[in-house]
């Protein structure tokens, strides 16, 4: 059975820099579409960023284009999320997710991740003002 674990999360300052990590087991990174997802308080879960290696190609949500970079490592299985520039507005428990079907352009993007097969519990990031 497939298994997402993340860490990272952690109290930042305005302006400040995390990288989370998603560790998995079960499956293997470049076989699937991978993303970061979270959920603020109050809120909805919505997309971060996402990015697949068949067909190859990353997607972010706008309000953090030119801030986060997501990116892995495939010989370790494990996927990361690296946040500049944090704001206040980025609290939130962030989740890793996995979708077995990568070619789905729909899929990829879906705010929602409603076609994503697997989940990680979740680490919870706080920007503080």
């Amino acid at each position: 059975q497939p298994h997402l674990v993340e860490s990272g999360g952690d109290l930042a300052q305005t302006g400040g820099s995390l990288t989370l990590s998603c560790a998995a087991s079960g499956l293997n990174l470049d076989s699937y579409a991978i993303a970061w997802f979270r959920q603020a308080p109050g809120k909805e879960r919505d997309i971060v960023a996402s990015i697949r290696w068949n067909p190859d190609g990353t997607y972010y949500t706008d309000s953090v284009k030119g801030r986060f970079t997501i990116y892995a490592e495939n010989a370790d299985n494990t996927l990361f999320l690296h946040m500049n520039d944090l704001r206040p507005e980025d609290t939130a428990v962030y989740y890793c997710a996995a979708d077995r079907d990568p070619g789905s352009e729909a899929s990829f993007i879906d705010p929602k991740g409603r076609d994503m097969d697997y989940w990680g519990k979740g680490t919870l990031v706080t920007v503080s003002s």
